[in-house]
Formats: structure tokens, sequence, C-alpha cells
């Protein structure tokens, strides 16, 4: 909390030296409006995000034209914005506006129409329209795969956000493959104790789980909770919600005292005060 303090008073102190040295619609203003706007969005002080983000946009398309690609990406921030808090009806125009600027100004092609894609399907499948996000999520693949190369960590991302659309449809033998691939992906580029390597652990646990295959699922999860613990530190949020999956698993089993006795290493975490 220390941190993010001291982080607010040097953001709200760019914002004034860029007005005052560039005047109140420059760019330079429209980037320190961005910056403390994700500082408050960070802290879930949406309130105070939103105009700072809107009047971003609004410099951005005063100063570089409404079809800038730098439109577009606050646009995007906007969006998350509103998607975070559920205002779906005020988030899918915004990142549809994305969309349109990308493909025109950048190509059908490029990775930032990539991203826009996902946005959308992310949308579409936080509101359980899985049909609509499903081609939206391979075309942003298939985007990425040709524009970076099949092995480029934004490729398990995509790979990984398709995983969970199958996932969540109980299609397994579908999202499994893609959760292997995803992983494999991350280890080899990011390096085995990466985070990121350990959220795919943690999925591919879970599916595990899900079909009732424990031994192989508890594997991962020990595996993803080491890596979180090493890369995080012991009492990260992230570190006590592995614990609470693996206890999951463990009252699954019927191993109720072990579960009993991690899910109060889970506790005592979850009450440190951050």
């Amino acid at each position: 909390m220390e941190n993010y303090h001291h982080a607010l008073i040097v953001a709200k102190k760019a914002l004034e030296v860029a007005e005052q040295n560039a005047g109140p619609d420059h760019p330079d203003v429209a980037t320190s409006l961005n910056s403390l706007a994700l500082l408050y969005y960070t802290q879930g002080q949406y309130a105070k995000a939103e105009p700072l983000y809107k009047r971003s946009l609004a410099i951005k398309e005063k100063t570089l034209g409404p079809d800038h690609p730098k439109v577009a990406t606050s646009l995007n921030n906007l969006a998350v914005l509103y998607k975070t808090q559920g205002q779906y009806a005020k988030a899918e125009p915004l990142y549809k506006r994305s969309l349109a600027i990308g493909e025109n100004a950048l190509g059908p092609d490029h990775p930032d129409v990539a991203r826009d894609l996902n946005n959308i399907a992310g949308l579409y499948y936080s509101q359980g329209q899985y049909a609509k996000a499903e081609p939206l999520y391979k075309r942003s693949l298939a985007i990425v795969e040709k524009a970076l190369g099949p092995d480029h960590p934004s490729v398990a991302t995509s790979l990984n956000n398709l995983a969970g659309l199958y996932d969540i449809q109980y299609q397994y033998v579908k999202a499994e493959p893609l959760y292997k691939r995803s992983l494999a992906i991350r280890e080899n580029a990011l390096s085995p104790d990466h985070p990121d390597v350990a959220t795919s652990l943690n999925n591919l646990a879970e599916l595990y789980k899900t079909q009732g295959q424990y031994p192989q699922a508890e594997q991962l999860y020990k595996r993803s909770l080491a890596i979180l613990e090493k890369a995080l530190g012991p009492d990260h949020p992230n570190v006590a919600a592995s614990i609470e999956n693996m206890a999951d698993l463990y009252r699954k089993t019927g191993r109720k005292k072990e579960a009993e006795v991690i899910e109060k290493r889970a506790a005592t975490i979850r009450a440190i005060k951050r």
C-alpha cells in the first residue's frame, strides 16, 4: 500500500508538470492521465479512473484524430474499466470501435487486431455467449501465430483463452491439448518458474480435477504452488488461491485433515493486511 501511495504522488505530479509545460490538451497530458487512471483502476477506484480515461481519450481524439491507433488503446482502457464492473453494454461499442480502427490503420493481421478480437471474445465469454466468442478467439489465435510465430508467449495466452472456452462447455478433449501447448510455450519462452507457467499448470490441474483424474491434478497443483511461492513470496494472495485449489482436491479425495491444515494457511495469508 505504501508503494501505491508513493506511485500516486508521482503520477499526480507528472500530470501537473505535463499540464503546466505542454498545455491541457497535449499528448503528454493524455499519457499522464492514463498512468494515473491505471493506478486508480488497479486499486478498484473505478469512479476516479473513469473521468481520467475519458479525458485521455478525448485529448488523443483531438490531437491525433479519431482513427489513430493510439485512440484505439484509450478505447480499450476505458472498455476494460467497464467490463470489470460488468457494464458490458458500455464496453462492447468501445472494443468494436477499437477493432475497426486497428483493422483500417494497421491491417487485419496486426497483433493489435488480435488483442481487440480477444477482448470482444472475452466480453461474450463473460456473458455466456460462447458461440459468439469462439470464432473471435480462433481468429485472434491465427493472427498472433502468423505475426509473432507459433512459440510466442502471446500465442500461449490465446491458446489458454480458447481452451478455457472449451473447458467451461465441458469439451475437455478440445481443451486439454490447448492447455498443454500453452504450458509448453510458456515453459520454453518464459522459464519454468514464471508465474504464467503456474497459471497454465493450475488450468490443466483444474481440468483433470473436474474429470476425476486426481493424481495428475495433484502433481500439477503442487508444482504450480511451488512456482508461485518462489516467484511471488509465501504470503501472496495468489499463493492462497493455489492452496485453496489443492484443499478442494483433498476434500474431493476424502483427505479432510490435510485440507483443513492447508486451508488454515490460506486463511492466514488472506488475513494479512497489505
